[in-house]
């Protein structure tokens, strides 16, 4: 019995310092490489897309960049459809993926995920001067543009509103400009950067959820020392100010909660 134990226990610590040794390599591969290998959709605006001089830009491109350099290595993208982006982990076709990954604890069972680096929250959108709806509970017997098949819709019906069904955001907001809708319910990082774009717009926030929705840097599991100075890394580009210049960049306000 005594060395049934003995050897149920080796074995034991044999596979947690073998996943140290494989953690520790993952970070000090990265750092021999130089060069930090993330996934990202690349059609993806204003997170991950390119712009016209055909460079790949975006929110977490740039977010990609300084956590790399804050390694003390450079960023190097591989871009893929969303279908296959996060199995491309398992293939090692890259390191890491950064493209607005919600952190769920289905993916939390087999990846392993930074701290959140931006949060999203649902927010209700109405037209300039209107006075009716101030409340997610406003919505009751009023119409709101949503795609039909969207968590935005069933929120929207929950609180009694008719739906009006559209395509995506950018219908949704026109047909709240014309008045064919009184409102939408839409995550607030699209709003921004419908702002950003046409700050002229006349729509306007009126509520904002107290859930959010959060995504982080998702890579395999099994490497606590990458996790740690990534999470290191999203940490110190809060301190110096890099994630506000990038958030201002495309969001014109900090999204990072």
């Amino acid at each position: 019995m005594k060395n049934f134990l003995a050897l149920a226990f080796a074995a034991v610590f044999g596979l947690s310092a073998a996943s140290g040794a494989l953690a520790e390599d993952e970070l000090s591969k990265i750092k021999s490489a130089g060069t930090l290998r993330i996934g990202t959709e690349g059609t993806y605006p204003p997170f991950t897309y390119h712009d016209g001089k055909n460079e790949l830009v975006g929110f977490d491109v740039e977010i990609g960049k300084a956590v790399a350099a804050k390694l003390g290595v450079k960023a190097e993208f591989f871009e893929g459809k969303w279908d296959g982006l996060i199995a491309g982990l398992d293939a090692n076709r890259y390191d890491a993926v950064i493209n607005q990954v919600g952190i769920t604890d289905a993916r939390k069972a087999k990846y392993d995920f930074s701290e959140p680096y931006i949060a999203s929250k649902a927010v209700l959108i109405v037209k300039d001067g209107n006075a009716d709806i101030k409340s997610f509970a406003d919505l009751k017997g009023k119409k709101s543009a949503q795609s039909l098949t969207s968590n935005f819709a069933k929120l929207a019906t929950d609180n009694g509103a008719e739906l009006v069904g559209t395509d995506g955001f950018d219908q949704s907001i026109q047909l709240v400009l014309q008045g064919r809708a009184d409102a939408t319910l839409n995550d607030n990082l699209s709003f921004l950067d419908f702002k950003k774009k046409k700050p002229d717009a006349p729509v306007k926030i009126v509520a904002t959820s107290d859930n959010a929705d959060v995504s982080g840097v998702i890579f395999r599991k099994g490497n606590p020392e990458l996790k740690a100075a990534i999470d290191k890394a999203l940490v110190d580009i809060k301190a110096d100010g890099t994630y506000e210049k990038i958030s201002q960049t495309y969001f014109g306000a900090n999204v990072s909660n």
